[in-house]
């Protein structure tokens, strides 16, 4: 596991901080799901290059993440085949990183949950959904809740 200095540390547990969820994972758990994850199922990335659910998915593909647009009305995002549900994903994920309404993530929560490699599941900033990640913690998962990727990876200086 590559070595993580304090100030980024302190910079991503000042972001935890703003997070609605203070059941999140630690600063320094952050930082391991962020090193470990190498595949990740974006569901709800956007067509529309100037929304959130695209920029973001874009600085982690630019990052060396491997992504797989999960979206019902493309074809193609960023250059690769969109899934129209997760559940249309066959290949392993490390983790499913979510951009729809908090009143639509419990179903892909639970969806992320039953899968059998059991990825992180992330919850973009401003999305919540209490109930479903306290079910997928309570059997094991790790899960993020309103909290940005974009940032929490810029504040550890991963690249």
């Amino acid at each position: 596991m590559p070595h993580v200095d304090a100030p980024e540390l302190d910079a991503l547990t000042r972001l935890l901080e703003q997070s609605s969820d203070p059941e999140n994972p630690d600063a320094r758990q952050i930082h391991d799901v962020l090193t470990r994850v190498r595949t990740i199922a974006v569901v709800g990335i956007s067509r529309d290059p100037t929304k959130a659910a695209r920029r973001v998915p874009s600085y982690l593909a630019a990052k060396g993440y491997e992504l797989i647009p999960v979206n019902p009305n493309a074809e193609r995002i960023l250059g690769r085949p969109a899934r129209a549900r997760l559940e249309d994903v066959e290949e392993a994920v490390d983790m499913v990183l979510v951009f729809r309404p908090s009143d639509e993530a419990g179903e892909i929560v639970r969806e992320a949950a039953e899968r059998p490699e059991a990825p992180v599941i992330w919850l973009q900033e401003g999305i919540r959904n209490d109930e479903a990640a306290s079910r997928a913690r309570k059997e094991g998962g790790t899960v993020v809740q309103d909290l940005c990727a974009f940032k929490s990876h810029r504040a550890l200086r991963l690249g």
